[in-house]
């Protein structure tokens, strides 16, 4: 009789042990069909900033490339707060299938700098990055008191703290200000005059003296002279703007990088992530991608996942030392403005 039971509950578990491995199996195959299968519904991406500046335009010009490439839908949504952190927790919330990740640029290692974010760069998988800035720069009114670099300076020199510098505490165009004014001796005052599109309207308005910007968002200006840029913060000149001079050669070395990447959820599938960077590094290639771009004074580069991590690193790294110059008394002052 004792074998008899023996028996039947070896039995009993051996149809329980099948069942379960079965369950995991299917689910399993469920899974990598849905892998294999992405993206079969729309994608959503999260722009962590307000409409208008050169983040949103930049992820709809490649937006709208991608949709082609992974023949599915992508719906852009401006989700702004906190320099960039509340987009980013918003994709982070939700299920990490490869349906919702961002588009950001340098200043996510800003907010960790900051400490205005609980995350770091390391803390996400990146498809790349598909456009790179070298076009940031200063822009001034036709009618301010200085036309240049050297005069800006010797302006800055002469009345610290009353040049109005349109840009806010913890953002990437912060820190460039920061660090010019530690190359130059000067002393600016900080306006957190918007986003991108007030502190352009802030600066026809003449409520700010020096806004930092891209110069293919104001290209128009810049034609119509209502505008001029002191130089671009890059190592050479610009082939769409070969006249106006780097810093560098104005005796400031500073040199900016913009990197618009994408990326996802930490638990993302890595098959998922793979397949969105595939279809990146083929915008890239687009002929009419390139040409948008271009237009724009940007250069349409592909930098693969590790590549696009590394960079982020060197970053980091710069705007680390930066940061660690600025007196923290200084920090709260203009947070208290």
């Amino acid at each position: 009789m004792k074998s008899k039971f023996s028996f039947m509950y070896k039995s009993l578990a051996t149809i329980l042990l099948i069942i379960v491995i079965s369950a995991c199996s299917s689910g399993d195959n469920e899974n990598n069909v849905a892998e294999n299968d992405y993206p079969n519904k729309p994608i959503e991406v999260v722009v962590p900033v307000g409409a208008g500046g050169d983040t949103d335009v930049n992820s709809r010009i490649t937006a709208k490339y991608l949709e082609e490439e992974l023949d599915q839908n992508i719906v852009v949504s401006n989700v702004e707060g906190s320099g960039g952190s509340t987009g980013i927790k918003e994709v982070l919330s939700k299920e990490p299938d490869g349906y919702s990740t961002f588009t950001y640029h340098n200043a996510m290692p800003v907010n960790e700098i900051y400490g205005l974010a609980d995350y770091t760069y390391e803390d996400f998988k990146y498809a790349g990055s598909a456009i790179t800035d070298k076009s940031n720069t200063f822009i001034v009114s036709k009618d301010a008191p200085f036309d240049d670099l050297e005069s800006l300076i010797e302006y800055a020199q002469e009345h610290p703290g009353e040049v109005d510098f349109a840009t806010e505490v913890g953002s990437m165009t912060h820190l460039q200000l920061k660090e010019f004014e530690q190359k130059t001796d000067t002393e600016f005052n900080l306006v957190d005059a918007g986003g991108a599109s007030e502190k352009l309207n802030g600066l026809l308005g003449g409520r700010v003296d020096v806004v930092p910007t891209s110069l293919g968002l104001v290209q128009d200006e810049l034609e119509s002279e209502d505008f001029e840029s002191l130089g671009v913060i890059a190592d050479e000149r610009l082939e769409g703007a070969p006249d106006v001079e780097t810093f560098e050669e104005q005796g400031v070395d500073m040199e900016v990088d913009k990197l618009f990447y994408w990326a996802f959820d930490p638990e993302t599938p890595d098959e998922v992530v793979d397949k969105f960077s595939d279809a990146l590094e083929k915008v890239v290639d687009n002929e009419s991608f390139q040409e948008e771009v271009e237009n724009n004074w940007l250069d349409p580069v592909y930098l693969n996942p590790e590549e696009t991590s590394e960079k982020l690193k060197e970053i980091t790294e710069h705007d680390q030392k930066v940061y660690d110059k600025i007196d923290e008394d200084e920090i709260e002052e203009e947070n208290d403005k």
